[in-house]
C-alpha cells in the first residue's frame, strides 16, 4: 500500500460518466489514504451511464487547482463531451498541468484535455475513437494498457482500471513533476 495520507485529490465529472472509472480510482485513491472531492459543473448529485451516483463535493466555478495534489478525468462519451464545454472545467484542469500536478485521465476523460491544450509533445492513449483529437491536439497517441508521460497517466478502457490505479497512485505519491507543464 502506498502512503496517499494528507493527499486531496478531485475527480472533475459529470452525469454519463463510466461508472467503474469513477468509482475504481476513488476506491484505490481512499484505500491508500488520500482525500476525494467530486467536482462537477453543477451541485447536487451526478450519475454514471449505468446508475452509480456521486454527490458532488464541488462545483467547478468554486473549484481551484491548488487545493488539490492531483486530478482524475474519468470516461464516458457523455461525461467527456459535456466536462470539455464548461470553461472552468477547462481552466482547473490546465491549471494543474500550470502547477505541475499529476492528472490521470481514462477513456473519453482525456477529451478535455484537447481544450485545456495541454497536449503538445506529449505521449498519451485513449479510447481508439479520441485517437486523431489527441494527434491533433499535439500529442503522440499510442495503443497501450497504461502511459506515464511527466505525471501525466492516461488508459484506454475499463479493462485498463488495474494498470491506470496503480500508476494514479503511483504519480501522486511521488508529488509534482516538473516536466508536467503546459
Amino acid at each position: 500500500m502506498t502512503n496517499l495520507n494528507g493527499k486531496r485529490v478531485a475527480i472533475l465529472a459529470t452525469n454519463g460518466f463510466e461508472d467503474s472509472e469513477l468509482t475504481d480510482p476513488v476506491e484505490a485513491l481512499r484505500s491508500n489514504g488520500a482525500e476525494v472531492d467530486i467536482v462537477s459543473t453543477e451541485s447536487g448529485s451526478i450519475e454514471g451511464k449505468n446508475g452509480h451516483k456521486e454527490s458532488v463535493t464541488v462545483v467547478t466555478s468554486d473549484a481551484d487547482a491548488s487545493n488539490y495534489d492531483g486530478l482524475v478525468l474519468p470516461g464516458g462519451v457523455t461525461n467527456g463531451d459535456t466536462i470539455r464545454l464548461d470553461e472552468k472545467a477547462v481552466t482547473f484542469t490546465r491549471d494543474f498541468f500550470k502547477q505541475h500536478k499529476p492528472v490521470a485521465a481514462i477513456c473519453h476523460g482525456g477529451w478535455i484535455l484537447t481544450d485545456a491544450d495541454v497536449l503538445e509533445g506529449r505521449t498519451v492513449t485513449s479510447f481508439r475513437s479520441l485517437k486523431t483529437d489527441l494527434q491533433n491536439a499535439g500529442a503522440t497517441w499510442v495503443d497501450e494498457e497504461v502511459v506515464v508521460d511527466q505525471g501525466l497517466v492516461t488508459s484506454r478502457t475499463p479493462d485498463d482500471l488495474p494498470a491506470f490505479n496503480s500508476k494514479l497512485v503511483e504519480e501522486l505519491a511521488e508529488g509534482k513533476h516538473e516536466g508536467q507543464t503546459t
